[in-house]
């Protein structure tokens, strides 16, 4: 078997082939959205190929950056359009695939990637671990009344204030701009959200609101009238209205957007399709039982290629040492490190000091950005805590300044 990299002339192969692998076919756009291979980068493609010459299998990346803790900004390339001729599975091609792009990435000097997995058991074996999680949240029209803040600023008004701003409708196709710019926007500060590159908009490849679906968008703006927020939504079957995303640069403008949602007329229920872990929008509602939360699941999967220089790229917001012994079993590899986190910077060096706490290198991608508690992976047997103290410690440090969510699909 050969695995090489696409060029130009062969991206009508490779779309054909990881059709083929999921029994669809190209001129099937995926539900509610675009052409999505569209985006796809012709040198950050790979196709297996068996002796002969015939494609069997297909992966590639989308270039993207990645929020970590900290608001800081790294190159995270996104691992797509993996997929094998149902003819050829189980035979390796998955791994040597997987094999190769690993090493390809880390030629390119790429400290992690990141992916969406398609079916849960799969990738953990390459190395990968959910680090991000998403739910809907689902409230009927009748009980969605927003209670009256209870906290009190030091004049007595509610803390949180009121919203200034304004909420404008325009159809998806005149917003453009205001998309891409606010999105950009919130992706800098939101830990584990993707960069959506200009040309992914420019095509429209994607889901809504990148798509050309038809969409309308509640565009929010602050006092000044620049755009700060947006809902992307559409009224369905069953007077259902559904948001594809909320985009809000703070959680007021956030606020004034669900309250514009849950107040649109003709509508018995409202589904917000992305909901980040711990988002307040529940404990709003005059009846907490309003939002009825469904969906929860996995989102963003991270996998660490070069430790030490992920560690240390993250913001960190307590002081603290760790000694981390990490297992790499698909690339038969091991090593062991100090993190040492001073003032919002860490350093992480090798170490042959006793481990605090010993884990397999998909459970350091689960609680890198902070959406994962260590402890938690602890009891369900996967880290091993090696001193009283230990997973507490971890979980202190690793934790985030918010929880992180990603609602890039990719």
């Amino acid at each position: 078997m050969e695995i090489r990299p696409t060029a130009v002339k062969d991206l009508d192969v490779f779309i054909d082939t990881v059709h083929a692998a999921f029994g669809r076919f190209p001129e099937t756009p995926i539900e509610g959205g675009g052409l999505w291979w569209s985006a796809l980068e012709a040198d950050r493609c790979m196709l297996a190929l068996t002796t002969d010459g015939r494609p069997v299998g297909t992966a590639a990346t989308h270039s993207f950056e990645l929020t970590l803790p900290g608001a800081t900004l790294v190159p995270a390339p996104g691992v797509t359009a993996v997929g094998v001729l149902p003819s050829h599975r189980r035979q390796g091609v998955l791994s040597a695939m997987m094999r190769h792009q690993l090493a390809e990435l880390r030629a390119r000097g790429e400290l992690l990637s990141v992916l969406l997995a398609s079916e849960a058991p799969i990738y953990g074996r390459f190395g990968y671990g959910p680090a991000t999680y998403t739910a809907q949240l689902k409230v009927a029209r009748h009980e969605a009344a927003l209670a009256v803040p209870r906290a009190r600023d030091v004049v007595g008004a509610p803390a949180t204030g009121s919203d200034n701003g304004s909420v404008e409708v325009l159809p998806r196709a005149e917003c453009g701009e205001i998309l891409e710019e606010v999105y950009d926007r919130y992706r800098r500060t939101q830990p584990g959200a993707l960069s959506r590159p200009h040309r992914w908009w420019a095509l429209r490849a994607g889901q809504p609101p990148i798509s050309s679906a038809p969409r309308y968008v509640a565009v929010h703006r602050d006092v000044d009238g620049v755009p700060d927020g947006y809902a992307s939504y559409l009224t369905g079957e069953g007077q259902t209205l559904t948001v594809d995303e909320t985009i809000a640069t703070d959680d007021a403008v956030f606020t004034a957007l669900a309250r514009f949602v849950l107040g649109h007329d003709l509508v018995s229920q409202v589904v917000f399709k992305h909901v980040p872990p711990e988002h307040p929008l529940r404990w709003q509602f005059a009846d907490f039982r309003a939002g009825e939360v469904s969906g929860d699941t996995d989102w963003l999967w991270v996998r660490l290629l070069d430790v030490p220089r992920a560690l240390t790229a993250r913001g960190w917001f307590m002081d603290g040492e760790l000694v981390l012994d990490v297992d790499d079993p698909f690339l038969g590899e091991h090593g062991r490190y100090l993190l040492t986190v001073r003032d919002g910077r860490a350093d992480c060096v090798p170490t042959d000091r006793e481990p605090d706490l010993s884990l397999d290198i998909r459970d350091l991608g689960s609680v890198y950005l902070g959406g994962t508690a260590p402890s938690t992976l602890v009891r369900a047997g996967h880290i091993q805590a090696h001193r009283p103290g230990a997973a507490h410690l971890a979980d202190a440090l690793f934790r985030s300044e918010r929880s992180p969510h990603c609602l890039h699909w990719f």
